[in-house]
């Protein structure tokens, strides 16, 4: 990562659904952010030119280009050393798109792209709750789940930058089907924001005389927002469901504790809005499935950042820092 005398850059945070983006300061501070929906375009070029368009006039608000240290990317399935986003399920770009160079050519300052999750964990690291750690794991719990690996202070790569897929780790061999990548199982099937919806259809069709807040919602309406809803208000099933799922997610940690020994393990994105009905199971779950030389070390922690905070500021540190 360079080390630059200028003192602002932008930070992107390429989402499944929604591109954010910002002027961010030297300290750190994101002086104004907006945003753009990601999956218009069926062309990449067509996005940038959209992205451009919105954030060129937001770059001269704030300083001339010889201002900025740069653009940092975070996107799905983005690869660090070469600055491309390749084979995304969740984009409507397929194969292996250029994102690094075609931003680059478009603004014509430095561009540097990593995967979202990462660029997440960047912030979290210089910004948020894991300032001054050197051993910590981030988990986004959103649409999907996104991990970020960090590991004597270096974010985990991998030998082709795609390291630290923890999403996709299997948890329940054999079991419920992950329609994006077809393998059957994985931890992103049951507790991704996708997968309270899944778990919440399976126990009200498996339990058909079971009274439940949730049967007033059509399946279209089903969320993870409305099975938080219905859980404070006390329904049976839907805490049922944060309890099924906080399991799950509490029994993948343990196999992470164990595989890298972290000080900390700190959670975003749309699902931590559940607070305790999440963090409680979990936490129970995670100290039950761990060998007694990992148990009640780990800190999980909630994210202090905004989660598209932290995307965009550690996308920027890519190139401020």
């Amino acid at each position: 990562m360079s080390t630059s005398s200028k003192n602002l850059a932008i930070g992107i945070d390429i989402g499944g659904t929604t591109t954010k983006f910002g002027i961010v300061s030297a300290e750190g501070v994101i002086l104004e952010q907006d945003r753009i929906p990601t999956n218009e375009h069926e062309l990449a070029s067509e996005f940038i030119e959209d992205l451009h368009a919105r954030l060129w006039p937001m770059l001269l608000r704030h300083g001339t280009p010889g201002d900025y240290a740069g653009i940092g990317v975070g996107a799905p399935n983005g690869n660090y050393y070469t600055g491309t986003i390749e084979y995304a399920p969740n984009l409507k770009w397929k194969g292996i798109i250029p994102m690094a160079q075609l931003i680059e050519e478009k603004f014509n300052l430095p561009t540097r792209l990593t995967n979202d999750a990462n660029a997440a964990a960047v912030g979290e690291m210089i910004y948020g709750c894991a300032k001054g750690m050197k051993h910590f794991i981030t988990i986004t719990l959103g649409t999907g789940v996104g991990s970020g690996i960090v590991i004597d202070g270096n974010i985990v790569l991998g030998h082709d930058g795609f390291a630290g897929e923890l999403g996709h780790t299997i948890i329940r061999p054999g079991g419920r089907l992950h329609k994006g990548t077809g393998i059957r199982g994985p931890l992103e099937a049951y507790a991704s924001a996708t997968g309270v919806r899944e778990t919440a259809i399976e126990f009200l069709t498996n339990e058909p005389g079971t009274e439940s807040l949730l049967r007033n919602y059509s399946i279209d309406d089903l969320t993870s927002q409305t099975v938080y809803e219905c859980a404070i208000r006390g329904d049976r099933i839907a805490n049922r469901i944060f309890e099924y799922t906080g399991q799950i997610l509490g029994e993948a940690l343990a196999n992470f504790v164990m595989f890298s020994s972290p000080e900390a393990i700190v959670l975003f994105g749309g699902l931590t809005k559940a607070g305790d009905l999440i963090m409680d199971p979990t936490v129970q779950a995670m100290e039950a499935s761990l060998i007694k030389v990992f148990k009640n070390k780990v800190k999980v922690m909630f994210s202090k950042l905004p989660e598209s905070d932290a995307a965009i500021l550690g996308a920027s540190a890519l190139v401020m820092h």
